[in-house]
């Protein structure tokens, strides 16, 4: 297992030197199934690697991965909630959109609200509007992962600005997979100046090679977000976290008071 510490001991490092002081990190464990690693003692030895650097605060939001399917991702629900105690707060839902649509997994969400954990899943990156609304109808998701087809219904827009529903929104990576064919095509502008809960996210940094910082200035470069424009968006990352308020209301005020702000 010593790997498996070793590997979350650098990606901390790594936040640590883009000065991040808090994470809430997608993590896809059952992945590992196939190579005959456990859920329970992959994500302890995660945490491990992870407590070697203090100087960050990485809470964990393991993947259900749906192209597992729902009763697999009902076990790892399960597994997941046994080692709770390792900073896990909630659980997503990435993979394959299309094929494998949120109301496959109805029960699993509810089960996962019923543990106590919060919510969100991929959804409008590989699939349009619909799968969106699948997220939030069926799943009842706190979060939307991506949300970048939302403006093909002018309705589902509208909902997410009236619900303040946050969307993690990774603009290089999905340049990367093409769900956009460049980055001036991203809806990114068009969302912040449509009032949506927009948060910046890095979505695999090291299969995309980019930082949160890379993210921020391709906003400044692409679309004129200015400084104030920028600040605002971190500031509702801190808002959109699944921290509790008052913990949200010191981050929000000790980076408004650093003399780098």
């Amino acid at each position: 297992m010593t790997i498996l510490q070793d590997y979350p001991e650098a990606i901390a490092q790594d936040f640590v030197r883009q000065h991040i002081r808090y994470v809430e990190a997608f993590i896809s464990p059952a992945r590992f199934l196939p190579h005959g690693l456990r859920i329970q003692p992959l994500l302890a030895a995660i945490r491990r690697g992870l407590a070697r650097v203090p100087a960050v605060e990485v809470a964990l939001v393991p993947d259900l991965v749906r192209d597992l399917g729902p009763a697999q991702a009902a076990v790892t629900l399960q597994a997941i909630h046994e080692v709770r105690e390792l900073g896990i707060i909630g659980v997503g839902m990435g993979g394959a959109e299309p094929a494998f649509p949120p109301e496959l997994f109805v029960e699993v969400f509810a089960q996962a609200r019923r543990l106590g954990l919060r919510t969100t899943a991929h959804a409008g990156e590989a699939a349009g509007p619909a799968s969106i609304w699948g997220a939030l109808r069926a799943l009842q998701v706190d979060r939307i992962g991506h949300g970048t087809r939302a403006e093909e219904d002018p309705a589902l827009l509208d909902y997410l600005a009236e619900q303040a529903i946050p969307l993690e929104v990774c603009p290089l990576s999905n340049v990367s997979t093409r769900v956009v064919p460049t980055i001036a095509d991203h809806p990114v502008r068009r969302y912040a100046d449509r009032g949506l809960l927009v948060t910046i996210n890095t979505d695999d940094p090291r299969m995309f090679g980019n930082t949160l910082a890379d993210e921020f200035r391709a906003l400044h470069q692409h679309f004129h977000f200015t400084r104030d424009e920028i600040r605002r968006l971190i500031l509702q990352g801190i808002q959109a976290s699944w921290l509790p308020r008052a913990r949200q209301e010191a981050f929000l005020a000790a980076f408004q008071q650093d003399p780098a702000w």
